[in-house]
């Protein structure tokens, strides 16, 4: 199978390399579409090459971070390059997160250094970047659309994308948030100072079932859940079992009389008193007889 494919590969790559030589000879529309269709058999070459598109994810990702170290004019030049190998990486694998992220990253690092208009190529090539991460993964570059919009003034958006953001956990820390310049333009308005009340608002304390049943990570049981577990503690005294209240809940049956203290709460329960001056009616005539 992988020799198959191989041959495969090396016929579209030479179907395209023809393509080219034409396209070199040709002028006008016909040559355009012999130059767009020898690029598709490029990129069908080296399309789901997971080594490959890995390789330059991550030699784009170095030169990303050598470029914010150095100074403007060979800062551009890096940043250039680290895009080229992510868009490159892009056509070998179209889902590669990484890439699709950190190539909007690099293009409005790009922008600060050439100091554009946020209305510049370069800023709708960002957001065609993150919106390409967010068909990859909800939620994975919606904070770095939240800042474009918050750029060029897009309220609304702004807060969606943050809301979005928020929901699928991919918010920076709230410090980090704060001291964003890119969302300087937004931070006095009174739905960010709510929507950051919100972010760092304490969760509600969760509400443990004490007698729900517990299972570890293989899914057996670790406790199970049992008649006699009960939210609220009850005491027995001479056979009579009462709440934390002093009300009687049961009865014990075949119980005997025992020296227990009672409860501290009063409790009048007129079937015991019956019962127990039944039982001394019948002791008295027993001592009558004898």
């Amino acid at each position: 199978m992988a020799l198959f494919s191989a041959l495969k590969k090396k016929s579209t790559l030479n179907a395209a390399i023809k393509q080219t030589v034409k396209a070199r000879k040709d002028e006008g529309a016909k040559a355009d579409q012999l130059f767009i269709s020898s690029y598709q058999g490029y990129a069908d070459v080296v399309k789901d090459d997971l080594v490959l598109a890995d390789a330059l994810y991550n030699w784009g990702f170095a030169l990303l971070h050598q470029a914010k170290i150095k100074q403007a004019e060979e800062s551009i030049k890096l940043y250039q390059d680290s895009i080229d190998k992510f868009r490159f990486c892009m056509l070998v694998e179209p889902n590669h997160l990484g890439s699709a992220i950190d190539g909007g990253v690099a293009y409005m690092d790009l922008a600060r250094i050439k100091n554009v208009d946020v209305d510049h190529d370069d800023y709708n090539q960002a957001k065609i970047s993150f919106e390409n991460a967010e068909r990859i993964q909800k939620g994975s570059a919606a904070y770095n659309l939240a800042c474009i919009y918050s750029l060029r003034g897009q309220t609304e958006p702004c807060l969606e994308a943050l809301e979005l953001s928020m929901e699928f956990g991919s918010l920076p820390d709230t410090e980090d948030i704060l001291n964003d310049a890119d969302l300087a333009q937004v931070k006095d308005a009174q739905w960010f100072v709510e929507f950051m009340e919100r972010v760092t608002a304490e969760p509600e304390p969760e509400v443990v079932d004490e007698n729900a049943v517990v299972l570890d990570e293989l899914g057996n049981v670790v406790k199970e859940k049992t008649k006699n577990e009960r939210k609220n503690p009850e005491i027995e005294v001479d056979g009579v079992v009462y709440d934390v209240e002093g009300n009687v809940v049961r009865k014990t049956s075949g119980s005997e009389e025992s020296t227990k203290t009672k409860p501290d709460v009063e409790v009048e329960d007129k079937s015991v008193s019956a019962e127990s001056s039944s039982n001394k009616k019948v002791i008295e005539k027993a001592h009558t007889k004898d």
